[in-house]
Order: structure tokens, then sequence, then C-alpha cells
């Protein structure tokens, strides 16, 4: 303890301060802490936030809450590190105006009041110092009724009471206590609210055999004409797996077959062959001058291109020959593969950092830096819980020093503290369990959670990736597939789909929670145009999902996250509200792809911005129907029809 209050379990704190808290630029950030003193005086508290270069702004007074714990919102408006602090001070006048009203409530008159009438004129004239100039007239003019000996009771006091609102704001500040300064690392709005598609280049203008033997390999020109498609569905950051030589040694065939046939594509997470490594691009998907081009074809059509960052190799890698010592060799004086049993990955060699980690960090941070100077600023990384969490910390915050602007999405399905330490340590997006939340119960429970771990941990929801086609998906049919769209697109800021999602693509490999004729390992190109022609494509749906997003600021955070009660286990009810554009959006969404449910609303009035008692219009933005609601109302969700409701919130006038 330094100073004269305490000030305890002071919010955001990541790790007890070890790690900065995260924010975006313009994002409202709760700022809490436990402050207390002896005695009966008033206490004050504020946040004192200081910009990444160094200036501080007004401070921010704190509301008193439960159990002696205090809140604010404070803002940062530019990327970099932030800090914050609090204050706790004695606040005289808050103390005398609320003793001097206990008094004149006991039945104390002027007579009786001197001295208190005394005391608020001094502490009246240190407070206008410290009003703005505009306001010192009026504070001057409480101190001279305070001093009218022959008024009444009431003129003398009144002006001196009303000034309650000003002198929050402005208050006189005694015995000030300080804490220590906690940090925040504010990024750019996409590291919250993003948009992702994934898709395989080189399946993009391939051609196949019936068998699926590749004939044409795609490249980063017939990749290119899908980017206008990618668009029109409002997607912002494009995924791509990694566009290195594949490795041929252990290369796996079609389905994970352990020996591929001749002219089998192989796994793009099995990087490296003789023609380079992760700093070098597939042959067959063109040259680094056609990576650039499609990069800039990309920005063009409002794409920002995220990249894998695979650490692992091929037993071709040029790595291997070069740096043996990167690897963990086995007592025969074999390579060890990689190995997650009784899973087996021949043609995968894990880096073993224990093995020169210098070495390592120098050639991985080169690596990254290469692809920035082409201008990559995604990186998504694969299965990051298996390397050591120090050198991702080093990493990350190595790179932010050259560009703040470059983001890391952890691909890391693990447990859960392993995933939250990952966010902590530095990674600005993260998978999560939400494709495993199938009910409503448990998504609304999983939700909760990571909105308690919104200082560190931003979500990105995927209801599919190559590696995963849940069962959900395997038998759910097309209402399934909108359902899992807009659970993730309206509940997260940040979500992705995988292609071949809007094709409602759900064939498993038998006994697997994955594609069959996966496309990690082969080409898989798509007749886009005729699904849509032919009205089999969930295109248009998703592109409406966000375009709602895009027009609704209530979905580009994550704090406000926001659910109500509804009297059936198959539905789930949220909201989400923006304080600054007022801008309301509730949702009603089914579980169920095969029933027709009814459900009736509890909601929480003040959550959407109104009064218990108050009616507003619910605009459904799918439909665009228009319903009259209020706290409690019945509603009905017929998944072949339509999975669920998305209202914009109205207050009628």
């Amino acid at each position: 303890m330094a100073g004269r209050f305490f000030i305890e379990d002071v919010a955001p704190s990541v790790a007890c301060g070890r790690y900065p808290a995260k924010a975006v630029v313009g994002e409202l950030v709760p700022v809490a802490a436990r402050c207390y003193r002896e005695g009966h005086q008033a206490l004050g508290c504020n946040v004192v936030l200081e910009s990444p270069d160094g200036q501080q702004g007004p401070f921010t007074r704190m509301q008193p809450g439960d159990d002696d714990m205090w809140h604010a919102t404070v803002r940062p408006e530019a990327i970099g590190f932030w800090s914050f602090r609090i204050e706790a001070f004695d606040d005289p006048y808050l103390y005398w105006r609320s003793s001097i009203l206990k008094k004149i409530d006991a039945g104390q008159g002027v007579e009786d009041l001197g001295n208190d009438l005394a005391e608020g004129a001094e502490i009246l004239e240190r407070a206008a110092g410290g009003v703005p100039e505009s306001s010192q007239s009026q504070v001057l003019e409480a101190v001279a009724a305070l001093r009218k000996q022959d008024a009444p009771l009431y003129e003398r006091v009144s002006p001196a009471l009303s000034l309650a609102d000003l002198l929050w704001q402005y208050p006189v500040r005694q015995l000030v206590t300080g804490s220590e300064p906690y940090r925040i690392w504010v990024d750019r709005q996409r590291a919250l609210f993003s948009s992702w598609y994934e898709f395989f280049p080189r399946s993009e203008g391939a051609e196949v055999t019936d068998e699926g033997r590749p004939i044409r390999h795609g490249t980063f020109e017939t990749a290119t004409r899908r980017l206008p498609e990618v668009a029109r569905m409002g997607f912002d950051v494009l995924y791509l797996p990694p566009i290195h030589p594949i490795g041929r040694v252990n290369r796996k065939g079609r389905n994970n077959a352990l020996v591929a046939s001749d002219g089998d594509v192989g796994s793009p997470w099995a990087i490296g062959s003789g023609e380079g490594g992760h700093d070098a691009i597939h042959p067959e998907l063109g040259t680094l001058e056609d990576f650039r081009r499609f990069i800039e074809a990309a920005r063009e059509h409002g794409l920002e291109v995220a990249m894998d960052l695979a650490l692992q190799t091929a037993p071709d890698h040029p790595w291997v020959t070069e740096h043996p010592e990167w690897f963990t060799t086995k007592p025969d004086g074999t390579i060890a593969y990689a190995e997650n049993p009784p899973k087996k990955y021949q043609d995968i060699y894990p880096l073993n950092f224990d093995n020169d980690p210098e070495g390592i960090r120098t050639e991985i941070l080169r690596v990254v830096l290469h692809w920035m100077n082409q201008g990559i600023k995604i990186f998504r990384v694969d299965n990051p819980h298996t390397k050591p969490f120090d050198f991702w910390h080093w990493l990350i915050w190595k790179v932010k020093e050259t560009d703040p602007d470059v983001l890391f999405l952890a691909e890391a399905f693990t447990r859960p503290a392993v995933m939250h330490g990952l966010g902590k340590v530095g990674f600005t997006q993260s998978y999560t369990y939400f494709t495993w939340r199938t009910n409503a119960r448990e998504m609304r429970e999983y939700c909760e959670e990571l909105v308690r771990a919104a200082d560190y941990m931003r979500p990105n929801f995927w209801p599919n990736t190559p590696d995963i086609l849940h069962e959900t998906l395997q038998h759910g049919g097309p209402p399934m597939f909108k359902i899992r769209a807009i659970l993730a697109s309206m509940l997260s800021p940040s979500w992705g789909m995988y292609a071949g999602f809007e094709l409602f693509e759900h064939i498993a490999r038998p006994g697997a929670e994955e594609y069959l004729d996966n496309e990690k390992y082969q080409l898989r190109p798509r007749d886009w145009a005729a699904a849509e022609a032919e009205d089999r494509s969930l295109a248009p749906f998703i592109a409406r999902l966000n375009e709602i997003r895009r027009a609704n600021p209530a979905l580009h955070w994550l704090r406000n996250l926001y659910f109500h009660d509804i009297d059936n286990d198959a539905l789930l009810c949220w909201s989400k509200r923006d304080p600054d554009s007022g801008n309301t959006v509730l949702v009603v969404c089914t579980f169920d792809a095969g029933n027709v449910h009814w459900g009736n609303t509890t909601l929480d009035m003040p959550a959407l911005g109104l009064d218990w008692h108050e009616r507003f219009t619910a605009r459904d933005e799918l439909t665009g129907t228009e319903y009259d609601w209020g706290q409690h109302n019945a509603v009905r969700i017929d998944p072949y029809l339509q999975p669920a409701h998305v209202f914009s919130v109205h207050r009628r006038d």
C-alpha cells in the first residue's frame, strides 16, 4: 500500500499486470477497482488515461458500486500502448453536501449550522479554481450565498447544493492516492471486428478427373477470379492456407492416404522441398510477383489477405539439411515426425524450440518480416499451443515494434487455460469451441465466459474449417447451415467460414469429423456459378448477414453481448447495444434444424436502451417485417422458412 487509501483488484489487469490488456481504437473499455478508506468521509475515485505519446487526458470520474467497487469506461483513440491508473481521493464537497443535508433533514436550523456554512464556503472557494472559467461565477455566487448572514437557510445553501453535478466532474481532491500504471495494447479495429473467408488458391481454376486426379493446378491468377464473389458476400479478410512448396518425402495422398499416388498434390501444411521453404512460393501457384499482384487485387475488392504461419516442415524442407539441430532426433538417428496419438503425421517434422532457440527465433522473425514486406499484415497461426509461450510473446511484440497493425489469429483447439494463455501473451484473436456448442444453454454459458475474458482474448467463430465438419452440419440440412452462420456472425464480432460452406457441403469421411475428399490433400474445384444459378448456394444469405453486421455498430463489439430469458430451451435470445449510436440488435435463433418452435421472451428492457414499460418496433433485418414488441413477446421460429429473427430495435416516438 502506497498512500492514504486502499486501491485493490484493479481491472483490466491481465495476469496481475504481467501482460497488457487489449482494446481496439474507439472501444469503450470498462475499468474497475476496489477503493475504500477509514471513517465516514467521502471518497472519490477517477481514472487517468495516458496515450502512447505520453499525453494525459482529463480524468474520468468513477461511479461507486457494491462492495466498494468503483467503475468507469475509457476510450483509447489510437493504436499503441496506453496506460491507466486509478486515483482515490478525499472529496470534501461531497462529504459536506451529504452532511448538511442530513442535518437539515434532522431539523437543524441556521443557528445550528454556522460552522457548516463557513466550511462549505471555504471548500467552494477552493473549488472555484478547478472548474471551467465559464462556471467560476456560479461557484463564487454560491460562496457568497453561504456567507450571507441575514438570509434564510434555504437561500444560503441552495446554490451550493446545486453544484453537485459540476463538482462531480471537477471535484476538490485531497489526499490523492494513485495506483501503479496498468497497460492496454490498442489494435486497429479489424482486430476485433472482421469477417473471414478461407479458400485454397490451388483449387480455384483447377481441373480434376472424375476420380479426383489433378489435370490442372490452380494459380494466383486463376484464384483472382474468385475475389469478386468473396467480396460480394461481404467478407473483409481472405485467409489462404500455406502457399509454400510442398514436401515430396512421405507426401500424403487423397483423403489422408499414407502413400501418395502419382500426381497427388499433398498437404500445404507439409511445408518445404527442394524448391524452398517458408519464404518461398509453391511454383505451381506462381511467383512472388504473382502473389503481390493477388494481394493488390484483393485489396481493390476490399479484402485483406491473411497468410498461414505454420512452424513445421516436410522432411525435405531446406531447414532439415541446413539446421538438423532444430529438430528432435530419435535414438536410431532419424528425425521425429509429428504425432498426436493415435494420429501420425509422417509428412511433417515439428521444430524443437529447445534446440538452438535463438537460431530458430531469428529465422522465424526473418520469415515473418519477409511476408510483411510483401504486404501481409494478418497471420493465422497453425497449432500455436504446441510451441513455447515465451516464443510467441517474444515474436508477436517484436513484430509489433516494426508494424503495430500486424494481427495474429491463434488456431488452437486445446485446453481452455492454454487458449486463454495464448491470448494473454499477445495473440490478437483466437479460434474457439463455438463449433461444439450445439445447444442454447451451452452457447450462452460459453459466450458469457468469452465476454468475461474480453480483456485479453478475442474470439473468432467458425462454423467449419478444412479440418472440422461437425455432425450438426453433416446431418442438419440447409437450415442448420443458416443457423450456424447466424450464430457465428451475430454472437461474435469476428467470424469466418471455409469455402464450400455456402454450397452446403456436408459429406464426411466415415468415422471422422472432417470432409470426404478433403481439400487439404487434393484439388477441389467447385462450380460456383452453376450452384448460384440453380439456387443451391447460401451466398446471398451470407452476404445479407455481413451487410447487417456492417450496418449495425452494435455488432462490432464483444463486451456488449447480453442474453435475455426465453422459455424454450431450443431457442437463444440475445442483444447488443452500441451506446454511442444508440443502435441495438436483438436476435432470437433456434438450435433445432428440424422442428418449429414457439417461445416467450422476457426482455431486460434497459439492456435495449428502453424503460421497462416501453413498446418498440422490432424490424427483422432478414425479411423487412416489422413487429410491435415490449418486454414479453411470443415468437415462432420455423427453421425451413427462417431459423432466426435478427431485429433492429427502434424506439416509438
